[in-house]
This record gives C-alpha cells, sequence and structure tokens, in this order.
C-alpha cells in the first residue's frame, strides 16, 4: 500500500500548476502524485506532465466537474490505497512540510477521519484560520482524508453529486457524520492541521479578468449556498445514501422554495444563481 497520495484537481489552470506541483514534495518516495485535470482547454495537462515527469502521473479527462472528477478518482479508479490521501487545488501551493503534517495530524487523531489545511495568505486568512479552527472545517484547496475512510468510502456506494459545485463541504460533511446521516455529525472527526497551510494567488481586481473571475465565483458561491441547502435536507432524511447523481434532478422540486437572500453583498449573485439553475432544470426537461 501507497503511504500517502496527493491528488490535485485541476481545470485550466495552466498559469499556476507548475508552482502547485513545485510545492508538493516530488522526488520521496512514500508519495505518489496524481494531477486530475477536467474539461480543461489549455495547456494544463502538458505543463504538470512537463514539470512533473515520471514523479507525476496527468489524467486528462474531457469531462469538465471538480465534483465528478473526485468521484472518478477516488471512487472508481481500480487498486486506489493509501494510509493518507491529500488533495490540492491546483491552483494553490502549499506550505513546506504540509503534506506529511496532516498524514501526522491523522495519526495523532485515531478518531479523525479528515485533516485540513489552513489558508496562508489573502485579507482574511487569519480569520478563515480561527473560523475553520472553531468550526473543524475544510477548504478544498488542501485537505487529506484518511485511507480507511476513503476505503469504506468506497464501498458504501455513496458518491458526490456530479454537478455539486465544490467537493469539500459534502467531503467534510461526510467526515463529520462517518458516512452516516446528519444526526451522526461530530466536528471532531476533521482535525484543523496548523502545520499545513496552503497559499492562493491574490485576486487581481486592478485587471479586467480579476473582475471577471470574482464574479463567475460569486455565482458559484451562491449556487453552491442554494445546492447546501438541498444537501442538508438529504442528509437529515434519508442520509447520505440518498444522493441523487445529479442535483439538477432535484431543481423542479426545489426551485419554487428559493428567494435570493436580501443581503446586498448576495442578492444580485443569488438572482443569477437561480437563473442558471432554473435554466438547467429546463434542459433537463
Amino acid at each position: 500500500m501507497q503511504e500517502i497520495i496527493i491528488v490535485v484537481l485541476a481545470h485550466n489552470e495552466e498559469r499556476r500548476i507548475a508552482a502547485c506541483l513545485a510545492s508538493l514534495p516530488l522526488g520521496n518516495p512514500a508519495v505518489a502524485i496524481h494531477v486530475v485535470v477536467n474539461g480543461s482547454t489549455d495547456r494544463t495537462a502538458a505543463i504538470a506532465r512537463a514539470t512533473g515527469g515520471a514523479a507525476v502521473t496527468v489524467h486528462d479527462w474531457p469531462e469538465g466537474g471538480k465534483s465528478r472528477s473526485w468521484n472518478r478518482f477516488i471512487l472508481d479508479t481500480p487498486g486506489l490505497a493509501a494510509e493518507t490521501f491529500v488533495f490540492v487545488d491546483g491552483d494553490a501551493a502549499i506550505l513546506p512540510g504540509s503534506v506529511r503534517a496532516l498524514a501526522q495530524a491523522l495519526q495523532a487523531r485515531p478518531g479523525a477521519n479528515a485533516a485540513a489545511g489552513l489558508p496562508a495568505n489573502g485579507r482574511r486568512a487569519a480569520a478563515y484560520r480561527r473560523e475553520m479552527a472553531a468550526s473543524h472545517g475544510i477548504f478544498g484547496d488542501l485537505y487529506a482524508l484518511r485511507g480507511s475512510f476513503v476505503a469504506r468510502f468506497r464501498a458504501s456506494g455513496i458518491r458526490l453529486p456530479d454537478d455539486l459545485v465544490g467537493d469539500d463541504g459534502l467531503v467534510g460533511a461526510l467526515a463529520k457524520t462517518n458516512l452516516g446521516p446528519e444526526h451522526d455529525w461530530q466536528d471532531e472527526r476533521i482535525a484543523a492541521c496548523a502545520e499545513a497551510g496552503f497559499v492562493c494567488e491574490p485576486i487581481r481586481l486592478l485587471a479586467f479578468a480579476g473582475w471577471r473571475n470574482q464574479y463567475r465565483r460569486m455565482i458559484n458561491y451562491s449556487v453552491r449556498h442554494f445546492q447546501n441547502r438541498m444537501i442538508s435536507a438529504i442528509m437529515c432524511t434519508v442520509g447520505p445514501g440518498g444522493m441523487p447523481t445529479r442535483l439538477v434532478e432535484l431543481y423542479s422540486e426545489w426551485l419554487p422554495q428559493f428567494r435570493a437572500r436580501r443581503d446586498p453583498q448576495w442578492w444580485w449573485f443569488d438572482r443569477k444563481a437561480l437563473a442558471r439553475m432554473q435554466a438547467a432544470a429546463l434542459q433537463r426537461r
């Protein structure tokens, strides 16, 4: 069994993937690194191969969607086993020693299914670190799962909805409930690892591309907000085994109940998100 498997999930990250890989322990024989390129139209896969060489296995899949790719790699790849699985976003770079620190955090806490790396840069980094320590949350940029938890996940038949926006929220919830319904929730099943950290490229608000990317990101956050309400209801009733293959299957039932939040920060983005979800529901008919 491999000691550590690092999974880098990347979509159109040709600008950042080399820095991401350079921050990983490429020469460590105890660590296997897989770059999962999903639905990219740029040179992400080619740069990953050139940067990582023989130390990196690149999976270049034409289908987009982070959660779909998470399922395909973690749940559907045969023979995948490790003591620790570490997940990194392709636009993040991790601090030295983070991979080992996450593995050690799980070893030190036998009851934890996951360990979370903490943000190390950005205007709100300190606030996020405090919040994650208090709530035992995880960011998709850097987290680890215990290998035995992944094995049970694979055996359970539970899957992330392919169109879920963001894998980290549901993965974190499933770690806290030990793959059970929401009443089995225990925050302590995720360990905040202060010795593991990641840095992301600051948003370039002085450039048009920075504004455009942030605008799209905010709409995605709103879609995630509404999807999370659906997922919470499923977790509180039938449990994670009742997750649909795609959440769009439930949009027609749920959209009449949703309204844009009155908070000025979110009102416009919620409206755009609900319009996107409505269009997806109509397209499915």
